[in-house]
């Protein structure tokens, strides 16, 4: 391969080490095994041609011309495929698993700095965006990444999210004038339909990209229950109005099935979590673009590590009861033929560290029966979707921004070398290579 190319300015991924020269206008990763995230079959021998941000070739090695003038970035024996997306993540930085204690006594502040690293840590193993379904920090996050003060991943926010009173999202441990502060708590108390449409405007001119609602109860939520209807269908529409008119979309976090009706009849776009579907819920949702986003990772951390690390008792006591029902109504949503994305639901904590993230992907081909690629596609492709972004990125096409990871390994066959941040040999965003590891 270096003969062929030996006109061109010439890197060796590995080894590497040491720092990258700066990038020129034109790169070549060439040699690797292809995974583009459409779902089509591998490319072995790949070229990927992206100029400046984006993308402006794609196919096999002789299809593409590599100019004289391009960075060539040798790949083989590798995977390239799009940068990683969890669709349902929190930036919340806190430093223990006991909620209650850091919401009382752990300065907000602190958490907006550990979320530093957190970006860092996601970037590095391979996510090149991240949607944050609520926090006070994500923001702020995406603004500092922007102007390049840090580095992270692209950040899709909803700042702010809205819960009613008494709502998933209302910290039923404290006092409700405490909740109904937003400088006490990472998002709106709202009742009725004028609250309601109040408060969406007031999450959009936070800076919110789109709007996060909570439309039953939860497992981290000390009085409601997951089975539990949140937010009346009128309330749900006024909201879905307001994102509508400002250019937006709705995600609401849903776990029974009578709140994801509602969802789809207010005309949600997506519905995470959504422990308990229906038949009715499947057939409402066939041929519109419903997006479900499957969290298994929360779920599986907390009843298997909750009760040791001080979670409230409250949630892993739920979480033991639903987590069987939620791996087997994810493989359900999958098999009926649901547009499927992947988020984690992970905040930051020690036993939900940002950084292990695919561990969604794991979960989803072992427990819950997807096949390898489509829990790439459920990554890539359609959390894509469900960040309201897929005319930009997840997947490797012409046209589309340059984010792409090459991978040690291959996906297909072994879900789980993406876990490894070993295995995470180079991340690029828009163009521009953001992290390049030391061999294995």
């Amino acid at each position: 391969m270096k003969e062929k190319y030996k006109n061109c300015f010439y890197v060796k991924t590995k080894p590497c080490g040491g720092s990258l020269v700066s990038e020129p206008r034109i790169t070549a990763l060439v040699g690797g095994l292809l995974i583009d995230g459409t779902g089509r079959g591998p490319i072995e021998d790949s070229v990927v041609l992206i100029r400046d941000k984006e993308i402006v070739a794609v196919g096999k090695e002789g299809e593409v011309h590599v100019p004289t003038e391009a960075k060539v970035i040798d790949v083989s024996d590798m995977t390239v495929m799009p940068g990683l997306i969890d669709a349902h993540m929190h930036f919340m930085g806190a430093k223990t698993d006991r909620f209650v204690e850091e919401w009382l006594l752990r300065p907000w502040p602190l958490g907006l700095i550990k979320s530093v690293f957190d970006a860092k840590a996601l970037l590095e193993a391979g996510f090149t965006t991240v949607k944050d379904c609520g926090s006070r920090a994500g923001i702020y996050l995406r603004e500092a990444i922007k102007e390049g003060l840090i580095k992270g991943p692209r950040i899709v926010t909803a700042g702010p999210a809205l819960s009613q009173t008494f709502g998933h999202g209302d910290a039923h441990y404290l006092p409700i004038e405490w909740v109904k502060d937003r400088r006490k708590h990472y998002g709106f108390i709202c009742d009725g339909v004028d609250e309601c449409i109040r408060a969406a405007r007031l999450a959009l001119r936070e800076g919110a990209d789109f709007i996060k609602v909570c439309a039953s109860g939860g497992v981290l939520s000390q009085k409601d229950r997951p089975e539990h209807v949140q937010f009346t269908l009128e309330e749900l529409k006024a909201i879905v109005q307001v994102a509508r008119n400002a250019g937006t979309f709705v995600t609401a976090h849903c776990q029974c099935a009578e709140g994801m009706k509602n969802c789809i009849l207010a005309g949600v776009k997506t519905i995470d979590h959504a422990i308990f579907p229906d038949e009715e819920v499947i057939e409402m949702a066939r041929g519109k673009e419903v997006i479900f986003v499957s969290t298994l990772s929360i779920a599986k951390r907390i009843v298997e590590k909750g009760e040791k690390v001080g979670m409230p008792p409250w949630g892993v006591q739920k979480a033991k009861e639903v987590y069987a029902a939620m791996v087997k109504n994810i493989r359900w949503l999958y098999e009926s033929g649901m547009t499927m994305a992947a988020g984690t639901d992970f905040c930051g904590t020690p036993t939900l560290p940002h950084g292990d993230n695919s561990l969604e992907l794991e979960l989803l081909v072992k427990e819950s029966g997807y096949k390898p690629m489509d829990a790439v596609i459920a990554v890539t492709k359609n959390a894509a979707k469900a960040c309201g972004l897929e005319d930009q990125i997840g997947t490797i096409e012409k046209g589309k921004l340059a984010d792409i990871i090459v991978v040690s390994g291959n996906p297909l066959k072994d879900i789980t070398v993406l876990r490894d941040k070993e295995n995470i040999k180079l991340v690029m965003k828009e163009g521009k290579i953001e992290v390049q590891s030391s061999p294995l």
